[in-house]
């Protein structure tokens, strides 16, 4: 592959959303959490692109196909007092790996943080999955040992919302 010639990255559309659910179901099977995907496309594009919009998308292409994504959103910093882009996912076709579409996608969302005058971009990682922490600390990505993800969902979350 020759990334320059090849790939494209662009911010997803709504025609895009039924090959970015696609991709969100290999990062599930790449992550072994398949039965965590009880969402759809639709739901996606509503989220996307409704009229209220909780989420980006930038979409890789090699040679037209749709290959990886990197979805994001906005967050606050209130210790800096400014936006921040918090990457939700980040996934690449196993055999477009260790190609530059990665780092091109993660490059590309840097990029959009400084364009939006934003403090942060940050994202988590599984502990797990050694080559990506090691993809992300070769980016220049400090990996904050001493923070943890805190998570309520289901029915725990409208129990602890009433």
């Amino acid at each position: 592959m020759t990334p320059d010639n090849d790939l494209t990255l662009r911010l997803a559309q709504p025609e895009d959303c039924g090959v970015l659910f696609e991709l969100i179901k290999g990062l599930a099977e790449y992550e072994k959490l398949t039965d965590a995907v009880t969402g759809s496309a639709s739901q996606l594009k509503q989220h996307l692109f409704g009229s209220k919009k909780y989420a980006e998308a930038i979409l890789a292409e090699y040679t037209g196909q749709a290959v990886g994504f990197a979805l994001f959103f906005h967050n606050y910093s209130t210790f800096l007092t400014q936006p921040g882009i918090y990457l939700e996912d980040l996934f690449v076709l196993e055999e477009y790996r260790q190609q530059g579409v990665g780092k091109a996608l993660l490059t590309k969302l840097a990029n959009i943080a400084v364009e939006r005058n934003c403090g942060r971009l940050e994202w988590s990682v599984l502990n797990w999955n050694e080559p990506a922490k090691a993809f992300y600390r070769h980016m220049g990505a400090d990996i904050l040992e001493d923070w943890r993800t805190c998570r309520v969902t289901g029915d725990e979350l409208k129990n602890f919302g009433s």
